[in-house]
């Protein structure tokens, strides 16, 4: 009755059971999930012979019962139609990466009322996790997040990236979105331009990589300046409205460790735009701003950014956070400057604050967080840490298996966290 591989395994069975026939464990779950209960109605069940242990007391066969009612309606779909597009995976959780601006320059204010800037933007490993499912919707996505009063309507990057991709690739798939928050907002961070990179990242892979990373890239454009910058390797100097993104060769050391700093207090980018004045601007060359980081890395001198003067304008006390944080760690951070519009300040060469964020009372709300530059490998999004080392990287391949063999099961939600059930594993005994 059993097919052997030759390496002498049981292979994938095919069979018919009835739910009655099920363990009680498996019924009781089976109860519980309206996607497992249609899968067995349906009987889309495999049975698979354990490769160990095939017989058990009393002669029963100990088989494990599997059945994936996502990959077997896949199947199906590709039987019925074999010149069908192979899908991407059926869920995916992402590393949602934020940035700093190593320089930013404002070079001039342009007829649409957007400004001209110049600035090398880089990657780092403080993110956001983002948690993609497909939606049985046919007319509008889903988004949860952790964060309270992050919108979660279209106004939100996010809804808007996947809105972006439908719109352009004609692709009508809608999605289910957890984001699990840790960057602040209004921090100058890139937070939001993170998420919705890595949505439209997302909605691509998931589709079977419809388009590519440069299309992404250009069309990513119509929703955020910033956005573009994701697409790139994770080391960019950036242009124009920041959206057109020059890779860099990799100039700055992975391992060199940034603390990040960022008061209670947000900037607006509007506001501090608003306030900006091109006279009062630096007149550095940005483009040898860049060859001098490529030459001594980050020092002071060249972390020049065109924003401070306004921000401080908005928010008085970044100035003198700034200040007291540059005279505190004078012989701890080669430099200390603002990311973006504010509030973040970066110190460079040290991943701990100075002491008095921790001894002041007045800084006890500070925001504080190790981070260090991060990178991209073509044809993947961002992990969190250099491959071969330790941490909760992103996972791009499949997460879409939840296993509950000898532990609890929540029904409706698989191990992996994804808001779904694609495949199940429990243990079943039969009569030989």
């Amino acid at each position: 009755m059993q097919a052997l591989s030759a390496a002498g395994c049981p292979a994938t069975q095919q069979i018919r059971l009835k739910p009655s026939l099920l363990t009680a464990k498996f019924q009781s779950t089976v109860k519980q999930s309206p996607v497992v209960r249609l899968a067995v109605k349906r009987r889309l069940v495999a049975v698979r012979a354990q490769a160990a242990g095939g017989e058990s007391d009393g002669g029963k066969k100990q088989v494990e019962v599997s059945y994936s009612p996502q990959r077997r309606m896949e199947e199906y779909a590709q039987a019925a139609d074999p010149t069908r597009e192979k899908r991407g995976p059926g869920a995916l959780t992402l590393f949602s990466p934020s940035k700093v601006n190593v320089f930013l320059r404002i070079t001039r204010k342009r007829p649409d009322g957007y400004h001209e800037l110049a600035s090398l933007f880089h990657a780092i490993s403080l993110g956001d996790t983002l948690k993609f499912s497909f939606s049985p919707s046919n007319s509008r996505d889903a988004l949860t997040t952790n964060a309270p009063g992050v919108p979660l309507d279209s106004s939100n990057l996010v809804i808007k990236a996947l809105d972006l991709f439908r719109r352009k690739t004609g692709i009508q798939k809608y999605f289910w979105v957890h984001l699990d928050k840790k960057v602040p907002t209004g921090a100058g961070l890139g937070g939001g331009s993170g998420n919705a990179a890595t949505a439209l990242w997302a909605a691509n892979r998931m589709c079977g990589d419809v388009a590519s990373e440069a299309e992404l890239l250009e069309w990513s454009a119509d929703i955020g300046s910033d956005i573009s910058f994701f697409f790139s390797q994770g080391a960019a100097y950036c242009t124009g409205r920041g959206e057109i993104v020059e890779d860099v060769t990799p100039i700055l050391p992975l391992d060199l460790p940034l603390v990040l700093m960022k008061p209670p207090e947000a900037c607006s980018t509007a506001d501090v735009y608003r306030k900006f004045r091109l006279d009062l601007a630096s007149k550095e060359d940005p483009e040898a701003l860049l060859e001098r980081v490529r030459r001594d890395g980050i020092t002071q001198a060249t972390c020049v950014n065109d924003l401070e003067p306004p921000a401080f304008e908005v928010l008085p006390s970044l100035k003198s956070f700034k200040t007291r944080v540059a005279a505190a760690g004078r012989n701890r951070y080669s430099a200390v400057f603002m990311s973006g519009s504010g509030s973040t300040i970066v110190g460079v060469g040290h991943p701990d604050p100075p002491e008095f964020i921790y001894d002041d009372d007045a800084y006890a709300s500070v925001f504080v967080a190790e981070a260090r530059f991060i990178l991209r490998q073509p044809g993947e999004w961002y992990h969190p840490y250099p491959a071969g080392e330790g941490g909760a990287g992103a996972s791009t391949e499949r997460p879409d298996t939840a296993t509950a063999m000898g532990g609890a099961y929540e029904p409706g939600k698989a191990a992996t966290g994804e808001a779904r059930i694609d495949e199940l594993r429990l243990p079943f005994s039969y009569e030989a």
